[in-house]
């Protein structure tokens, strides 16, 4: 007699069901790898909520120098010199949405369901809000364009500024764009983001000009203000394309042992042990990007690693508009169909440019 297979017992095949998974589904239809932008950047403590037109900051740009050593006669001078300029950016819309028809629920439903076939639409919605805030974050929206944020390309700028460290604050203007958010970099020089050229992925060039952009992007206050960071200096993220993130890793398993994830410690290996699951440069993890790898998105600059502070870059959202669900709503044409739309206002704003950094070949 030939072997069989149970699913070639016709009677059993026609009087058993496959086990159904029920309620439960696989979600494989995301494209990229990591979604940094939306799973971190977007967490409501990162995030700050504004009301109004759009959103304004005011910048201290300038001093004036009016401190001197005198003698105990000399006549006084005193100015009143201006030293502020003013921030403006406006705010971007994002939208989603999902529909289902009034039928679909009735036939959908007790011993029939095998999943609910609304959920999948939902996330549908919700991959697609993290797949786009993932490309227009990295993405330079073109100068004059009323609809896509300002980005990392928009406020971190790449400028060739010859290999080698030390690098220099010369990321001025975008391609295209003649002031920033309204401030002239002529006036304001300071609004500024670090820079420097490289060429190879080793601790002689790339890494010794990350450890100069780590000191000279520390600014330290010996006067309190009160700004508008979030956080501490601490919450410094790299950011590179998985070619470089490759070199950085060979770099990272020559070097001894003992000094742990860490490419640049400070101290000993005691240190820098919390970090070892992580590739880190000065205890700041170094996280990969797909989408740097996409040139179909990411034009900015060749192999680029960004070191941006995130107290002084993150999303600002409208408040009231964030993620915001609408109740169901019936098509006007249509009064089986329902639909659900999600709406985000927001754009990006960084208050201190010169507190983050970029390299690139």
């Amino acid at each position: 007699m030939a072997e069989l297979s149970l699913e070639q017992i016709n009677d059993l095949l026609l009087g058993t069901l496959k086990e159904l998974g029920r309620n439960r589904f696989q979600q494989i239809a995301q494209k990229l790898q990591q979604y940094p932008v939306i799973s971190r950047w977007f967490r409501k403590n990162k995030i700050q909520f504004d009301e109004g037109l759009g959103i304004q900051r005011n910048l201290m740009i300038t001093t004036s120098n009016q401190a001197r050593h005198t003698g105990v006669m000399t006549t006084d001078s005193v100015d009143i010199p201006s030293l502020m300029a003013q921030l403006s950016i406006n705010w971007r819309h994002l939208q989603s949405a999902w529909a289902f028809n009034y039928q679909e629920i009735l036939v959908n439903r007790g011993k029939a369901l095998i999943y609910n076939v609304i959920q999948p639409r939902r996330v549908d919605a919700m991959l697609g809000i993290a797949a786009e805030l993932e490309a227009k974050a990295w993405t330079l929206a073109p100068s004059g364009d009323v609809t896509l944020p300002w980005g990392i390309p928009f406020w971190i700028v790449y400028t060739a500024t010859g290999s080698g460290a030390p690098g220099a604050f010369t990321g001025g203007y975008p391609s295209g764009y003649s002031t920033m958010a309204g401030i002239n970099l002529t006036n304001a020089p300071n609004f500024q983001n670090y820079g420097c050229t490289y060429v190879t992925v080793n601790k002689t060039d790339l890494i010794n000009s990350m450890r100069s952009g780590h000191r000279r992007t520390f600014w330290h206050s010996p006067v309190n203000v009160s700004d508008y960071r979030k956080g501490e200096y601490g919450d410094l993220q790299y950011y590179t394309d998985e070619t470089t993130l490759r070199a950085f890793e060979t770099v990272g398993e020559s070097q001894n042992e003992n000094l742990g994830r860490d490419l640049a410690p400070f101290g000993g290996a005691d240190d820098v042990k919390w970090v070892e699951a992580t590739l880190t440069f000065r205890r700041h993890p170094i996280r990969w990007v797909p989408q740097l790898d996409d040139t179909s998105v990411y034009t900015a600059a060749t192999n680029p690693v960004y070191g941006v502070d995130h107290s002084t870059f993150y999303p600002v959202c409208l408040a009231g508009d964030y993620l915001r669900e609408s109740p169901v709503l019936r098509a006007p044409t249509q009064h089986n169909v329902y639909r659900i739309f999600i709406d985000l206002s927001y754009n990006y704003l960084c208050v201190d440019r010169r507190r983050n950094q970029v390299f690139s070949k």
